[in-house]
């Protein structure tokens, strides 16, 4: 019996999708709402975490009320929203995807991102078909991706998670990866610091074409 090739299941945002800039300015416009002081890209990467609540605990000092969450949240997703819309493609990113598809592998996209933005904006940047499955959170937003990366990989017939590979940008990613019995990569380009995704104990990387590279031979 022939055994499964090598999968990726690649994250969204900060993965694939550059948006880091339009996250911190989301990030800040939302703070000015609610009177916390801006926060620098370095300062960002530094204190991020899942759950998010975690992450305004650390900016606060304390853990927001579930009224002060939600309005965070409402006020960074209309910020992103309007941030977004010049953000695209992280450096190469759409030549890795064909390449690996190329080589007769398979991939998909699990992401915390809202699923029906996530679709329209997938098929916006014209990579639609390199997927064999696009799937975004349809839950409340701001918790971890461990639960939805097993149903993910679950719901993926002759896709093995012992060669599956999680490319992301977060701790998170890692966490879900290990959860859901796949290896993973980290990427320096979003949400973290390299020195915060070296205490996942995976590999760490500075571009998308050295994740698949690593992914290859994790995989293998």
């Amino acid at each position: 019996m022939r055994k499964p090739d090598a999968h990726i299941v690649w994250d969204w945002n900060g993965t694939l999708f550059h948006d880091i800039d339009a996250v911190i300015a989301a990030t800040n416009s939302a703070f000015a709402e609610i009177g916390l002081e801006p926060i620098t890209l370095e300062r960002y990467r530094e204190l991020y975490c899942v759950p998010v609540p975690v992450f305004y605990e650390r900016l606060m000092g304390r853990r927001p009320t579930e009224a002060e969450w939600l309005v965070m949240d409402a006020a960074f997703h209309r910020h992103y929203t309007e941030q977004r819309v010049g953000c695209g493609l992280a450096e190469g990113a759409e030549a890795l995807l064909a390449a690996w598809q190329g080589a007769g592998r398979s991939q998909s996209i699990l992401s915390m991102f809202g699923h029906d933005e996530l679709i329209p904006l997938v098929r916006g940047l014209g990579i639609a078909s390199r997927f064999i499955r696009v799937e975004g959170r349809t839950g409340p937003s701001g918790g971890s991706k461990s639960a939805s990366m097993v149903r993910h990989l679950a719901a993926l017939e002759s896709v093995d998670p012992g060669r599956t590979v999680v490319i992301g940008d977060a701790v998170d990613d890692a966490v879900a990866a290990r959860d859901a019995g796949a290896h993973a990569v980290l990427y320096t380009g979003g949400s973290h610091s390299r020195s915060s995704l070296t205490a996942a104990g995976v590999p760490v990387v500075d571009s998308l074409a050295e994740a698949v590279q690593v992914a290859e031979d994790l995989a293998s």
